[in-house]
């Protein structure tokens, strides 16, 4: 499948969580449901159709994670949605899964069957599509996050409190799965687990940002607000993680983990 195909199942996929979020604004769960996973099975089938085509998973360039950051999102917003029953979720997801595919469509990058030798490894797929997971559960939290800080009157309610523990929680949980399998690929591809690549060394900045806003929710004593600004400030060094890195200094030349087109 060609990269021109990708407009068409792209608006057939925006189209359907467009449809799943308004049914879960007027309350039915299952028209939803259908319309959200509908959604979500033609976008992945676009990634199956890209990937059989390259002869590899799509995952070398920004834009390909950009991808799986597009699938994630709806699917992590349906998990919650179905769980939590939060009505705002799948508005949230539909809405930033389509600012990444509108990025995909007004700025392609070039989708070669070309893939070096160190991303050949088993490792590599599942590294990036695990932590392609955990950013759209942390994005989602921070959203939220937002959400009680600057638009909502008065004291956070437990329940919303709750929404944003458990999406941190499990993000994380993904995030530390996704690192130990970088782990793996790196020992397999480079000779050792870990290395302080600038890459490497943001990822574990990012991993301690998040688990200091876990044990911090922990103290009897810890201050709401302070808790959801340290949130939003995780998120931006989630953020200089992903594609930050590519603009910092000391990446230039130095870095392995360095998106190229």
């Amino acid at each position: 499948m060609s990269w021109t195909a990708f407009l068409f199942f792209a608006l057939a996929a925006v189209v359907l969580w467009g449809g799943g979020a308004w049914a879960a604004w007027k309350g039915r769960t299952t028209a939803a449901t259908i319309s959200t996973s509908a959604g979500v099975l033609v976008f992945f089938a676009f990634i199956i159709g890209l990937w059989a085509t390259l002869e590899r998973p799509p995952l070398r360039t920004m834009g390909e994670t950009r991808l799986w950051y597009s699938l994630f999102l709806p699917l992590a917003g349906l998990l919650v949605y179905r769980r939590w029953r939060y009505k705002w979720i799948l508005s949230f997801s539909t809405l930033l899964a389509t600012v990444f595919v509108c990025v995909n469509i007004f700025k392609p990058e070039i989708h070669s069957k070309t893939l070096m030798p160190a991303l050949q490894s088993p490792w590599f797929a599942p590294h990036v599509i695990v932590y392609m997971f955990a950013y759209a559960l942390l994005g989602a939290a921070t959203v939220m996050a937002v959400y009680l800080l600057f638009f909502k009157k008065g004291e956070p309610s437990r329940d919303e409190e709750d929404i944003t523990d458990n999406l941190v929680n499990v993000g994380l949980a993904f995030m530390t799965v996704g690192m130990l399998f970088g782990a793996l690929w790196a020992k397999e591809a480079w000779g050792h687990y870990w290395s302080w690549d600038p890459k490497e060394t943001w990822a574990a900045i990012t991993w301690f940002a998040y688990l200091c806003y876990i044990h911090y929710r922990l103290l009897p004593s810890h201050r709401k607000r302070w808790a959801l600004a340290w949130l939003v400030f995780a998120f931006i060094l989630l953020q200089v993680c992903w594609w930050g890195i590519n603009y910092l200094p000391s990446a230039q030349g130095t870095s392995i983990h360095t998106y190229g087109a």
